[in-house]
């Protein structure tokens, strides 16, 4: 008998939260931020005429693909169950119809479909009394997760809770009698850090690369001022990966390993990178101001091309790759500012083509995925799978410049200032040649990270050829010692 009951008690479901991992109206304002950056001084005056408006409007000027979407998956198998013993679905929610209407299309289990029209936002007390003039009191079941749906279970026979915190869930069940509990997934260290991309890190060692190129190991002030300049570049770096990560959701969720970041499996809301990208941005800044020298301009300016690169350049063919290399390429010249040392012409030419190359190798290997899912084009990528040969080619002809400007600065005079034996130092060369190539070989196989530094740093033998690229500079430093 209760299982009848079930089977013909209709079942309400909310959207935001309960169905998806994810708020579309915040996500709405991302791509609108994102897509048409003027219309977000629209929000307040959008705001001012009504909620509902606000959603509509929101809606109008940007698409999205239902199919993408980070959807509460064990709950949405138990809805089908639901459907198949005969109960009937209706999708409510207080997000704009046309984006309600389009995810029950696209899941095609709902039978109705109840949200905001741009008069009325269907939220709350509104959607209480929506339901219950069309199912009378406790005539509906509703799955919920918010203290917004509360009014909703004062007024349902059942509730279901999804995602809920524990005083939302209290709340619910002196509401009405909870039918069943999908209980909120926690958002633990390994989550935080990928928010913050604590492995992206290491690439602000770079930071130190002027100090040790000027074998300037003993200067205490500057390793101090390096140390507070590595974790100022490393929270904004993490402040603009929130960024990107934020206005880049649709294409990650498309990409077979970037689905997985915490944003777009909907692990940690949007809401969250939201309030945190200025506050990491603003901490940024504060330790800047203690290093000095000219550090704060080029973290600005660094800070500035990295937002270029998430708004449109990352969009743009070759640009993209140009651009990450200027930004691996600007924290040397930002170490460098921060202890107020001058940089080799050497030294930059050195970096610009090796992490040009590093760029390409990137690039390669995330066509290289797409083409391997049956894919022509990348999306959000000013790319296509059949230009993966040519970025090959462009990226290991990047990666010999880059030894080739190596070998010319061994044999430049600044070398036997430096070291009391350079004809060691030529051991590198060979080291570097081996590295590159290695690099564009795995690339090749499909073994390549989405990030070549962070395939670099767990792969052994590029961790064989970094120890003894440094052996070498160290012993034509000190002299070979018998």
């Amino acid at each position: 008998m209760p299982e009848t009951i079930m089977n013909t008690t209709p079942l309400v479901v909310d959207l935001d939260g309960t169905l998806i991992r994810t708020d579309m109206l915040h996500e709405s304002a991302l791509r609108v931020l994102r897509d048409q950056p003027l219309a977000i001084l629209l929000i307040p005056y959008w705001l001012w005429l009504g909620k509902a408006v606000l959603k509509m409007n929101l809606t109008h000027l940007t698409d999205f693909d239902p199919s993408s979407l980070p959807y509460h998956q064990e709950l949405l198998i138990w809805l089908k169950q639901q459907q198949t013993q005969g109960r009937t679905l209706i999708l409510c929610t207080a997000t704009d119809q046309v984006i309600a209407l389009a995810i029950s299309k696209h899941l095609g289990i709902f039978e109705a479909v109840m949200a905001s029209d741009g008069l009325t936002n269907l939220a709350g007390q509104h959607k209480a009394e929506a339901l219950e003039q069309r199912y009378g009191y406790a005539g509906f079941d509703y799955a919920g997760n918010s203290r917004a749906d509360i009014p909703v279970w004062q007024c349902a026979r059942q509730a279901i809770i999804v995602n809920a915190s524990d005083n939302v869930t209290q709340k619910a069940k002196e509401a009405c009698v909870v039918e069943r509990v999908f209980p909120s997934s926690t958002i633990g260290f390994s989550a935080w850090r990928k928010v913050l991309r604590l492995h992206q890190w290491l690439k602000n060692a770079l930071l130190f690369v002027p100090l040790l190129a000027a074998h300037q190991l003993t200067n205490t002030e500057a390793w101090l001022a390096l140390t507070l300049a590595f974790f100022s570049f490393s929270l904004c770096a993490s402040s603009v990966y929130i960024v990107n990560d934020l206005l880049d959701l649709e294409s990650d969720r498309q990409h077979p390993r970037k689905c997985k970041r915490p944003f777009a499996a909907g692990l940690v809301p949007v809401s969250v990178g939201v309030a945190l990208a200025p506050l990491l941005l603003l901490a940024s800044f504060a330790l800047a101001q203690q290093v000095g020298g000219h550090f704060m301009s080029w973290l600005v300016f660094y800070f500035v091309l990295t937002c270029a690169y998430s708004w449109g350049l990352k969009r743009l063919m070759l640009v993209d790759c140009l651009t990450l290399a200027m930004l691996y390429t600007l924290r040397i010249v930002a170490g460098a500012a921060a202890i107020s040392m001058s940089l080799s012409f050497w030294l930059l030419a050195f970096s610009v083509f090796l992490f040009l190359s590093l760029a390409f190798v990137k690039r390669y290997a995330e066509l290289e995925v797409q083409l391997l899912s049956g894919k022509q084009k990348t999306h959000g990528r000013g790319y296509f799978t059949l230009d993966a040969p040519l970025l090959q080619t462009m990226g290991m002809t990047s990666g010999y410049a880059a030894i080739l400007v190596l070998a010319f600065y061994l044999n430049s005079d600044a070398v036997t200032k430096l070291y009391k034996m350079p004809e060691l130092i030529w051991a590198a060369v060979p080291i570097m040649l081996f590295w590159i190539s290695w690099m564009w070989m795995k690339a090749h196989r499909g073994e390549m990270h989405d990030d070549p530094l962070v395939f670099a740093v767990k792969d052994k033998a590029s961790l064989l050829a970094g120890l003894a690229f440094a052996v070498v500079l160290a012993l034509g430093t000190v002299g070979w010692v018998w």
